[in-house]
């Protein structure tokens, strides 16, 4: 454990300010090595808060975020911001269950001005937050602080053509690091790259208008003269930057490590009457050598080894098991084209970006417009294979519905991290994503248990059917498979005793639950089949007439309960000539916090003691 002889006596940002510049550079070595420590252990976004260690301590010696607001794109990087505003000495609970979160959370700190956990959001919400204060005459700043991996967003740029018309005391950072959580790419990022401003025209500015303004008389029109004209003067001098199209004032690039640089930029653009944006340029992972090699591998990363940098597990998953399949398809099918919002290592397509690059598309923080690229590239001929996580898939639904379905375009969606992705908590977990698409007419959902699943799902997706068609898997591998569970097929199983009276109707990793808790209850004298669906959308007619014949029948979901499969499942069955019971475990309307993914599914009732216990409490009412 490191000596944290400064950071340790900061309980709040004033202590901060009183810390000797000199200190300051021990100051942030403190602080990275806490976020080493602590990440370690529990996990989380290591790289890109190592990347804004001096931007934040400059951004708290500037700002009085008790009054002024800070809000954090995505807030993956918001970890200095806590260890400053008096949480160093729970930092060790980080992501932990009843802990810290790993994003910011309003009702864990007054200097967390919005929850944030999905990116390109803070212009807005920010934005929002200074009109609030402007109705209430409120002086106090505002500021965005925003990555330029988010700035691939389009609801960025949404956010600064309404911003760009405010008056004062709105600030957006761009901390520049050249990186989402893939290299970036695309205009914006080009752009960034080139873009420059001489920052002595912003004080010349400054001191001509002041100057001109005290000519008796003359002062205003000549004024009003010089603002008419500035953009032709701009534009002689230097080109004009995106930004001051937008109607913002651009200070930049500034060094982002460096803290006296950073706090003179700062101070001038609180004196500037109108929004600004400040770029500063920083280094994702800096400080500890692993992370600055490999910022993408420490992004969001596992328990790890600090001096080796290696990860403590090294299990690679469905990801990789995707993967690997859509190269092999690839392989012989020059129609398959994989697309990625800014997430290939994430989701399993580095190889596939390698191997077959003129078919990989990366197209940044924009799962909008993956959707509706791939629906382009699949009206075409191709076979565009969207990877996303399940929460993020979330901000695409009206594409999904618009120019997927409607259109009668076959686009394949591999859904990552779907169901409880753990200590991300709550804006991260894959809950909603089986409800979302349940709604969707005429497409196909597949959720299978094992690997051999996600091979025949993938195949049949690509090539069996027509419209929107996806495969959803967990976070993490497989689970257990009992040893005379033989095959997984595409459609549904049933495993067990079929003329026993009780079934387990579910899919997905809870079927591996289903059985540890099968087990328990034939050793307690209970016996119990298990239907396992693989396609949960739309629900085989088989799979329906086979529960119909159980006395009692349990569905186990690992997603909402509105919306979702169970409900569907049991408008079918009412259908039938059903007459026993029937049970519906899911998530009820709630959002599920963090806690690591075991810990999730027992406080759910989703693991296989929960399900034993369930099944147990309504045998007894009988």
């Amino acid at each position: 454990m490191g000596e944290y002889t400064i950071l340790s006596k900061i309980k709040s940002p004033e202590d901060l300010k009183q810390i000797p510049e000199n200190k300051l550079p021990q100051l942030c070595t403190e602080i990275r090595e806490k976020l080493v420590e602590t990440v370690s252990v529990n996990g989380g976004h290591l790289s890109p808060n190592l990347g804004v260690v001096e931007l934040t301590v400059a951004l708290h010696r500037c700002f009085d975020f008790s009054k002024d607001s800070i809000v954090w794109d995505v807030g993956h990087q918001s970890y200095t911001h806590k260890l400053l505003t008096g949480r160093f000495d729970n930092f060790d609970t980080l992501r932990q269950k009843d802990g810290i979160s790993g994003f910011p959370k309003q009702k864990e700190s007054i200097y967390d001005a919005f929850d944030t956990g999905h990116s390109s959001t803070s212009i807005s919400a920010a934005f929002g937050i200074a009109n609030a204060k402007q109705l209430s005459s409120d002086q106090s700043y505002t500021v965005a602080v925003i990555g330029d991996g988010s700035f691939t967003g389009g609801l960025a740029f949404e956010g600064m053509n309404n911003a760009g018309r405010y008056n004062k005391n709105f600030i957006v950072v761009l901390n520049d690091n050249k990186m989402s959580i893939s290299k970036n790419v695309g205009a914006i990022p080009r752009y960034l790259t080139t873009v420059r401003i001489q920052p002595w025209y912003i004080r010349a500015k400054k001191f001509t208008e002041k100057a001109v303004s005290h000519i008796p008389l003359i002062g205003n029109p000549i004024k009003s003269f010089l603002r008419r004209g500035k953009s032709r003067i701009k534009n002689i001098i230097y080109k004009n930057t995106l930004f001051d199209c937008f109607g913002f004032t651009y200070l930049g690039p500034i060094d982002g490590h460096n803290i006296e640089e950073l706090e003179n930029a700062i101070k001038a653009a609180k004196k500037i009457n109108g929004p600004v944006i400040i770029h500063a340029v920083t280094k994702k992972g800096k400080g500890y050598q692993p992370a600055e090699d490999n910022p993408g591998g420490f992004h969001g990363i596992g328990k790890f080894d600090i001096d080796s940098g290696e990860p403590i597990s090294s299990h690679k998953g469905f990801s990789s098991v995707f993967g690997k399949e859509l190269c092999e398809l690839a392989e012989n099918d020059v129609k398959i084209c994989a697309i990625t919002a800014a997430m290939s290592s994430g989701t399993g397509l580095s190889d596939f970006a390698k191997k077959y690059r003129d078919r990989f598309f990366d197209v940044g923080i924009a799962e909008e417009h993956a959707v509706t690229f791939g629906c382009g590239l699949a009206s075409k001929g191709m076979r565009p294979v969207f990877a996303v996580y399940s929460t993020f898939l979330q901000r695409a639904y009206d594409q999904l519905i618009h120019d997927s379905a409607l259109c009668g375009v076959h686009l394949v969606l591999a859904i990552d991290r779907a169901g409880i992705v753990g200590n991300d908590g709550e804006t991260h977990q894959g809950v909603f994503d089986v409800s979302m698409l349940n709604t969707i007419p005429q497409s196909t959902v597949f959720s299978p248990s094992y690997s051999e699943g996600i091979k025949k799902s993938l195949f049949s997706a690509i090539y069996s059917c027509e419209n929107l068609a996806a495969v959803r898997y967990p976070r993490g591998g497989e689970l257990y498979k009992p040893d005379d569970y033989l095959s997984e097929s595409i459609n549904f199983d049933v495993y067990g005793n079929q003329n026993c009276e009780n079934l387990i109707i579910t899919y997905g990793r809870l079927f591996s639950y289903s059985c540890k808790a099968r087990e328990f209850l034939r050793q307690q004298g209970t016996d119990v089949c298990i239907l396992k669906l693989c396609r949960i959308k739309p629900i085989d007619k088989e799979a329906v007439i086979t529960a119909s014949k159980f006395k009692n029948v349990w569905f186990f979901e690992e997603g909402i309960k509105n919306g979702g499969i169970a409900r569907t499942f049991c408008d079918l069955l009412q259908l039938t000539d059903f007459s026993g019971n029937f049970y519906i475990k899911a998530i009820d309307d709630r959002f599920v916090k963090q806690m690591s993914v075991s810990q999730a599914l027992a406080m759910l009732g989703l693991d296989s003691d929960g399900i034993a216990k369930q099944i147990e409490r309504d045998l007894r009412k009988h």
